[in-house]
């Protein structure tokens, strides 16, 4: 089964940054046979793509970005898939910028297209 494959999510809340409710960075999600990947931007990112793997209700990756205000970041990251009252998906990811030992948590909510 490939849960996250065609999926988008959005932003809703980061300790690592500012969401901004109005833009907030959006995931597109593609997923084959347990190898996951895709793209983001918005927010404090230009441009960002990730792999990796989903176990279950896991999902393990490595992600890279450019960063609106100049540079690049990049780090790992692990999520636990949930499931919303409304049948939505939603990632609790947890992460880290290489180079820093500081763990950072984000939420992410599918977005559903009409």
């Amino acid at each position: 089964m490939n849960l996250l494959n065609g999926r988008r999510f959005v932003m809703v809340s980061s300790t690592a940054s500012v969401v901004d409710l109005e833009r907030p960075t959006e995931f597109d999600y593609w997923e084959a046979d347990g190898v996951v990947w895709g793209s983001y931007t918005g927010g404090t990112v230009t441009h960002g793509r990730f792999v990796g793997t989903r176990d279950g209700d896991v999902v393990s990756i490595a992600y890279a970005h450019a960063l609106a205000a100049g540079g690049k970041a990049g780090g790992q990251s692990n999520s636990r898939i949930e499931t919303d009252a409304d049948g939505r998906l939603r990632l609790i990811e947890e992460f880290q910028f290489e180079g820093d030992e500081t763990r950072h948590v984000s939420v992410c909510t599918e977005v559903v297209t009409a």
